[in-house]
């Protein structure tokens, strides 16, 4: 299992995923779960908690797909302009706490760092808006330019195709379980799991995978002050 401690000095490439990882998933739990939900549940007249019952059910179906991360996709099949919800309430939009320090810290590195991430390319581009994410990062992937979620083989393989990294000197940091077996079954060399990727809710540890609950915690001491 990746060691936490040393994983940064170990690798070439460091890729991050951005919900959960850099920034707060809280922002999109409050979206997909409270507001999302409301609002289908006026279009069509219905209670919140049916509204919600339906949705859900609807989320788990295409869990792990391309189109679960898709604004298109959800617009459509709900008859809701998903990224004007999420557009007006931006301000909820935030880094995960250390997070601007871990990746100032490490854009000033030699190692290649890179936004690995399922999030349609709208949703990006809002929270790069906001919080200037992107800013910080080598080069950036969105699955969906590739056609295939993280959680696909063949989208690591894509990523390859474009990248080039070397695969055991490979750093990969994501709030997903899925997301990490995943990467684990291409090759991909250390792997760290951020258990509290949302900060209104508790960590959540996965005894396969090496945790922290910030990514600032894979500085060493020096980097940190």
């Amino acid at each position: 299992m990746t060691d936490p401690g040393t994983a940064l000095a170990e690798c070439d490439t460091l890729m991050l995923d951005m919900d959960g990882t850099v920034l707060d998933l809280a922002f999109d739990n409050y979206v997909w779960k409270e507001l999302i939900p409301g609002e289908f549940a006026r279009l069509h007249g219905i209670a919140p908690d049916e509204a919600r019952a339906e949705l859900f059910g609807q989320f788990r179906s295409m869990q792990g797909k391309l189109d679960w991360y898709c604004l298109d996709h959800w617009s459509e099949r709900l008859g809701l302009d998903i990224l004007a919800i999420h557009r007006n309430v931006n301000h909820r939009i935030g880094f995960l706490p250390g997070a601007r320090q871990f990746l100032d810290a490490v854009s000033k590195t030699t190692t290649r760092l890179l936004l690995v991430t399922n999030s349609h390319p709208d949703t990006l581009a809002l929270k790069t808006e906001v919080t200037g994410v992107a800013d910080f990062f080598d080069a950036i992937y969105s699955a969906h330019e590739f056609g295939y979620a993280k959680e696909d083989q063949s989208f690591w393989h894509a990523l390859q195709a474009t990248e080039g990294f070397d695969a055991k000197r490979t750093l990969f940091v994501d709030d997903t379980v899925p997301v990490l077996k995943s990467a684990a079954t291409y090759g991909v060399g250390l792997l760290v799991h951020v258990t509290r990727p949302d900060t209104t809710r508790s960590s959540r540890q996965d005894p396969g995978f090496a945790g922290v609950e910030s990514v600032a915690d894979l500085l060493s001491r020096d980097q940190k002050s």
